[in-house]
């Protein structure tokens, strides 16, 4: 699984402890990176004393808490608490995933929270995911047609057709499989990264599409496809239980294959 790393040159210090009610028996300790940039300041860590017995079962609830009730200047992204939007994506207890699907039960010891690994951090646990979604847009995920939309029915499509989509569609662009990705990390400006390539074989599979061609050229390219060394960090940590390293795996083959 995949650490959080911190930025180069920077020293973490110990920050403020936030202690449980008094009476509190069944008290779990949740252990917060808190980072403003705006400040000047060192990022610090911070700990919060939470009563369970007055807590949802969720990492999401403990920081719903937090910041409702102890700290309110505690930064993070959230939305859905479904497991659908991918907001809430963040470094827990080492691993990448999504604060609102991590029972706190299934964590030992304290639960140590981070921001998603390798990315700049607007504040606290917020990262700035620009840089992510640019390269997502840059494989331009929609259908691409050359011939006329069919006058009396949508384009359709064989059941065998349909189901070479299962596993690919239900990306919610959450981040975590990319960065928790060595190869993203050191090359993030020009390796695509797992979601993007998983997003790019999408439509390249979906026969419904005509520009295969087209997608396949715009992706041979020393970085943006061929910088995965299959570390297969990507499909450990996905919450949907995606494999991106298998869809990069067969647009490697794709072209491959085109050649031969």
């Amino acid at each position: 699984m995949a650490e959080f790393t911190l930025p180069a040159n920077s020293v973490v210090k110990q920050g403020k402890l936030f202690r449980a009610a008094d009476g509190a028996t069944n008290i779990r300790r949740f252990v917060v990176y808190r980072y403003d940039p705006a400040s000047g300041e060192n990022p610090c860590i911070d700990t919060y004393e939470i009563d369970m017995d007055s807590c949802g079962p969720m990492v999401l609830d403990a920081l719903l808490k937090i910041k409702d009730e102890m700290d309110a200047t505690l930064s993070l992204r959230r939305s859905c608490r479904e497991g659908i939007c991918g907001s809430c994506s963040m470094n827990i207890d080492g691993a990448n995933t999504l604060a609102c699907t991590q029972s706190i039960a299934d964590i030992k010891g304290d639960v140590k929270i981070y921001p998603l690994p390798h990315q700049p951090v607007v504040k606290d646990l917020v990262s700035d995911l620009t840089n992510f979604y640019a390269q997502y847009a840059s494989v331009e995920p929609w259908m691409k047609t050359d011939t006329a939309t069919p006058p009396d029915r949508e384009r359709l499509q064989s059941r065998e057709d349909r189901e070479k989509l299962d596993g690919l569609y239900e990306c919610i662009l959450c981040a975590c499989c990319s960065t928790s990705c060595p190869s993203y990390w050191w090359n993030s400006d020009r390796y695509l990264g797992p979601a993007a390539l998983l997003n790019a074989y999408r439509w390249i599979v979906d026969s419904r599409d005509e520009a295969a061609g087209e997608r396949l050229d715009e992706l041979e390219d020393p970085f943006k496809l061929y910088r995965c060394h299959t570390i297969m960090n990507c499909s450990k940590v996905c919450p949907k239980g995606l494999n991106p390293a298998m869809a990069i795996a067969e647009t490697k083959k794709l072209l491959v294959q085109r050649k031969i």
